[in-house]
């Protein structure tokens, strides 16, 4: 037998390497299993992943890139601890593209993409029957999901990795600041959404999705904490 004639598992390239590594530390971020602040070794992730720490410098810099890890000189990378003034941004930046997207999925959308979205409400109904903390991530990240299949209808594939990258901050942002999962109130909002959209009504649509990115925004307690120093905190709250 020749070398020709011989099948070799040769490796994936290392690009291909890298995304994967990037997915699998996004979704430990995005799902909370991966703290705010937590240092992200390279060679300890390279020793889990079996691959270089070449690998895991362009996962984590393409994590950096799209705002879920933040480097620091000399330290290393960590995972984003995002601001109350980022997270507004967050969601200012999705009343931006969100209302063009709706305006161009009503126009675009088929019958086999209206069963995907009805799946996806389906889905989430029944993860608002759950408690605790695994079901408040699914929560959060079957929300994110009905606003990604938003973006693939309507068909702009530069603004899909747009909001892969603004879901994905946005739902480190309401696991660290949210009231609570997603509601009732914002699986009542998709529901409208979606009915808007099966009608082909654009406009309406845009609406309903701007209210809906103001129930979400609401739901957060983006206030600044005071930083003060232990004994005054103490104090301060227990009224003395």
């Amino acid at each position: 037998m020749t070398l020709t004639d011989q099948t070799f598992a040769a490796p994936p390239p290392v690009e291909d390497r890298a995304m994967m590594i990037r997915d699998h530390l996004r979704d430990a971020i995005v799902d909370r299993r991966l703290a705010p602040g937590t240092k992200l070794n390279e060679a300890e992730v390279g020793t889990l992943f079996e691959v270089s720490r070449t690998v895991v410098r362009a996962a984590l810099q393409a994590l950096a890139f799209e705002g879920l890890v933040k480097t620091e000189r000399n330290r290393g990378a960590f995972v984003a601890n995002p601001t109350p003034e980022e997270a507004r941004q967050v969601f200012a930046s999705r009343r931006l593209i969100e209302p063009g997207l709706a305006l161009a999925a009503a126009q675009r959308i088929t019958a086999s993409e209206i069963a995907a979205f009805r799946e996806r409400l389906q889905h989430e109904s029944e993860l608002l029957n759950q408690r605790g903390p695994t079901a408040r991530r699914a929560e959060i990240h079957a929300s994110g999901d009905f606003h990604l299949l938003l973006a693939k209808v309507a068909g702009n594939a530069i603004l899909l990795r747009f909001m892969e990258e603004l879901v994905a901050r946005s739902s480190l942002v309401i696991a660290l600041y949210g009231n609570s999962g997603a509601s009732s109130c914002g699986h009542s909002d998709h529901g409208n959404i979606l009915a808007a959209l099966e009608q082909g009504n654009g406009e309406r649509a845009c609406k309903l999705l701007l209210t809906h990115i103001d129930h979400i925004e609401a739901d957060l307690d983006l206030r600044n904490t005071s930083n003060l120093p232990l004994r005054d905190a103490l104090v301060t709250g227990a009224g003395i």
